[in-house]
């Protein structure tokens, strides 16, 4: 009990948010009633049956025996984070940004016994990679899926309207990713040791993960989830008492928040307001009501009164990046990193690219639109 009570009581995020929710009731006119329908449960299903998966292929041992092959394979720091930068910007585009964080971060983790790598510097890039490479794809993101359903462009057509901001986005990451990382050698560790594995469970976690996400495809997550559940419980039960069950709860507190932030009057004037605005400025408010309250909630409530163009496609996945609430992505790979000082430094580098990202999505929308 007390393993799976520890995480609550020290989740200061958590704490955060639950006392933002009640503020925000002070004010806001509600009924209890209307609060679990706020929450969107295919996505907290979603990531409970990931965080099971991903936790029964870390706890087979196989990330570490894949993580020293890596360091053995890759000489210097930049060459590593260069392949980890790229491989979370291709995965997102056809697995979805936060079913590419949770292969690649705790894969990222098992680095640091190996050798002295900067690993939280590797996660935060790994973080903006996967939001600027899950905005080519319809099926990236949630945030795609919406404007893609709402939208008269078919598949091809909403990659070729997001190639040109994902193209430059992923580029100019890469080149960050150069800057930042030193062609410095990788020192191994010393003390290393050959790492047994669990052959079954690493194998049974690799075959629920693919019946998992066809499940999903299926729309029967709940069904795949409780498969899920029961092997593990059967196979590993130690597993589950391990996992960040707290995640689960601060997604709940922050549907919830995001529900009584958009009950909010001033809020309300603003969608209201939004139609009249000339592109640039529905450009800058769409990211900016990506930064409060994260990109999926703020297209939701954008679809209700504008059109699902390529100015707001490119406007709420540019708001993913910058403040931590802009993308929940960003939330799941600093939480899995499980260090204190990686949320400060996550904004020194996600608050910059938010500004660049800023600048070459209206210029190229303007040369675009001209051409």
């Amino acid at each position: 009990m007390a393993t799976l009570l520890r995480p609550f009581l020290h989740d200061r995020f958590l704490h955060l948010l639950v006392v933002l929710g009640l503020l925000l009731a002070c004010f806001v006119p509600f009924s209890l009633r209307q609060l679990p329908a706020a929450v969107d449960w295919p996505t907290l299903t979603t990531l409970c049956g990931l965080l099971m998966l991903t936790k029964g292929i870390e706890a087979s041992g196989y990330f570490d025996v894949l993580g020293r092959r890596l360091v053995r394979r890759f000489h210097h720091q930049r060459a590593l984070a260069l392949f980890f930068v790229a491989a979370s910007a291709l995965l997102s585009t056809f697995l979805t940004n936060d079913v590419a964080l949770f292969i690649l971060v705790p894969l990222t983790l098992s680095l640091r016994q190996y050798s002295a790598l900067p690993i939280a510097r590797l996660i935060i890039f790994e973080a903006l990679a996967v939001n600027a490479g899950s905005l080519l794809t319809p099926i990236g993101n949630p945030q795609n899926i919406l404007l893609w359903r709402h939208g008269e462009a078919g598949f091809g057509g909403f990659v070729w309207q997001m190639l040109p901001l994902a193209a430059v986005l992923v580029a100019s990451l890469l080149i960050l990713t150069a800057i930042c990382f030193p062609r410095r050698r990788i020192e191994l560790s010393s003390h290393q040791q050959e790492t047994s594995w669990q052959r079954p469970l690493l194998i049974a976690s690799a075959v629920l993960y693919l019946l998992f996400i066809v499940a999903l495809e299926l729309d029967f997550a709940v069904w795949g989830l409780l498969v899920v559940f029961l092997l593990l419980l059967v196979m590993a039960r130690r597993i589950l008492l391990s996992i960040d069950w707290s995640l689960l709860v601060v997604f709940i507190a922050m549907f919830i928040d995001v529900f009584l932030l958009t009950q909010l009057p001033a809020l309300q004037h603003v969608l209201h307001q939004m139609t009249q605005l000339p592109g640039g400025g529905q450009f800058l408010v769409a990211i900016g009501l990506s930064q409060a309250i994260s990109n999926v909630p703020a297209t939701i409530l954008l679809l209700s009164s504008l059109p699902a163009s390529t100015l707001l496609a490119w406007a709420v996945n540019v708001g993913g990046f910058g403040l931590l609430p802009g993308s929940l992505a960003n939330l799941i790979a600093l939480r899995m990193a499980k260090d204190r000082r990686i949320w400060w430094h996550f904004h020194l580098y996600s608050v910059p690219m938010l500004a660049w990202a800023v600048a070459v999505g209206w210029g190229l929308y303007l040369v675009i639109n001209a051409a």
